[in-house]
């Protein structure tokens, strides 16, 4: 059985520590081999919002990009997140798949997810955490797409943050 590499990302801006770590606890059940990014911290973007701590996970599975999508989308319910809520807004927890393997579409997910390309809070651990992977689509390392980032509206703070729960 092929397992597949898939980057996600990770979003809290309500109860954030507490989301963050049940989150990552809840991907450690379903994905292996789990690795993360530093934690940052970042202004909400789109939306008048607290801070957001985000990070990227790598990790690894069997199951078909579908199937990984809706183990995402339930972790979030599990965690308090609705999905009735607007696009731009506060929530508890966000896991969207940015990556599965090398995979280029557009159903059931969007693949590469676009906002790798223009949210620092997004490309910049990415950039950390697997800096040589290329992005599918531009045909760039992440450290390279980070480094020739521009938004300079878009700011991140590290974040000292331990896993010793999890």
């Amino acid at each position: 059985m092929a397992l597949h590499k898939i980057l996600i990302s990770v979003g809290s801006n309500i109860d954030r520590e507490t989301h963050t770590r049940a989150g990552l606890a809840s991907l450690k059940c379903h994905f292996s081999d789990i690795s993360c990014s530093s934690v940052y911290e970042s202004e909400a973007v789109g939306f008048n919002g607290s801070a957001f701590y985000n990070l990227v996970v790598q990790a690894f599975t069997s199951l078909p990009v579908a199937q990984v999508n809706d183990t995402l989308k339930c972790i979030e319910r599990e965690h308090g997140r609705t999905h009735t809520e607007k696009k731009f807004c506060s929530r508890t927890l966000d896991l969207d798949l940015l990556t599965y393997d090398q995979l280029v579409c557009s159903t059931p997910v969007v693949l590469p997810r676009e906002e790798i390309l223009y949210n620092a809070f997004v490309l910049k651990p990415l950039a950390e955490l697997v800096p040589d992977d290329t992005h599918p689509v531009a045909g760039r390392t992440y450290q390279q797409l980070w480094q020739q980032f521009e938004d300079a509206d878009q700011h991140l703070w590290p974040v000292d943050f331990t896993w010793r729960d999890v």
